[in-house]
């Protein structure tokens, strides 16, 4: 048997987060749906799931078109089963990751985040499997007390944890 290795770059605007993970059930897109509107009614998101079974489409749902579209596209580009991807604006990873880790269908996270992402793709002769993430680039060094000083800065300038003051 032989296996082949496909890389597919995920296109999305470099402000918009994306949230990749696998599931098992075609109600993923509505649970998925209900469970991000229910942490937040102002996220805007999109949502796509690549059927494995039956028709075997890319379902599609979400509040904001653009991202719905998107979201398509690269499912569609990826083509594996059992497949979501939710592409995110007006909202962080962090704000709904654990509801949807909690979602019952929803069987693992491959990744959270803002980065440039390209899949990792292994192709059989029965269909695609999806083997993981590149997600962003690749570590330069250990931070520095400098690097820290921005870290803790940052993040409270952005409201994560409480200002020293």
């Amino acid at each position: 048997m032989e296996v082949k290795l496909e890389v597919v770059k995920i296109d999305k605007p470099s402000e918009v987060n994306i949230i990749i993970g696998q599931a098992h059930f075609i109600k993923t897109v509505e649970d998925l749906y209900e469970t991000l509107i229910e942490a937040n009614p102002n996220i805007k998101f999109g949502i796509a799931f690549c059927e494995s079974s039956g028709k075997t489409l890319v379902r599609v749902e979400g509040n904001d078109e653009e991202l719905k579209s998107i979201a398509a596209k690269n499912a569609l580009n990826i083509r594996c089963g059992h497949l979501f991807l939710i592409l995110l604006k007006d909202s962080y990873p962090i704000n709904v990751l654990n509801r949807i880790k909690g979602v019952s269908e929803v069987c693992t996270i491959f990744c959270a985040t803002a980065n440039p992402v390209e899949a990792i793709v292994a192709i059989t002769s029965q269909g695609r499997g999806f083997l993981g993430v590149v997600d962003g680039n690749p570590s330069k060094g250990i931070e520095k007390e400098e690097d820290i000083q921005w870290r803790k800065e940052f993040l409270r300038k952005i409201g994560y944890k409480l200002s020293s003051s």
